[in-house]
């Protein structure tokens, strides 16, 4: 059977882009416990995108899975007492091959156990196209209070 030019398989992985105007958050950003913060992430495919993902999670132990070049300070290695833990789906319109989250984050300052732990985190995005394909961004950013 031949494929006609509109059956074309995809192949290609969606995009991740943290170079356009007021991209945020970036590697080695703060975000501030009891505060929100709007992130905006420019997601682009070549047929259809699907859904991402975000996670926050602590790196108090300094492992890696960042995608970025730039290497942030870190706090000294530390056992977490009260981490913070963020994770959480996104569905993204059907039909688009190009969105630019303007998405609203509320971070708590802490839960029933006292205040989250401050120092370094790891913010995860995952991206999902239609047919399948993934690409994920890895960034480290600072968590703290004002």
């Amino acid at each position: 059977m031949w494929l006609r030019k509109k059956d074309k398989i995809d192949k290609e992985k969606p995009t991740i882009d943290l170079s356009i105007q007021d991209a945020f958050p970036v590697n080695c950003d703060t975000l501030y416990f009891g505060e929100s913060f709007t992130m905006r992430v420019r997601f682009t495919d070549n047929v259809e995108l699907g859904s991402f993902s975000i996670e926050i999670h602590q790196n108090f132990d300094h492992h890696s899975h960042s995608t970025e070049v730039t290497e942030c300070n870190m706090d000294p290695i530390k056992a977490p007492v009260n981490q913070y833990l963020f994770i959480q789906d996104y569905d993204i319109p059907a039909g688009l091959s190009e969105h630019v989250t303007d998405l609203t984050i509320t971070i708590p300052s802490g839960n029933a156990h006292g205040p989250f732990d401050t120092g370094d985190y790891h913010l995860y995005i995952s991206l999902t196209d239609a047919e399948g394909w993934s690409a994920q961004k890895g960034l480290s950013v600072k968590m703290v209070g004002r």
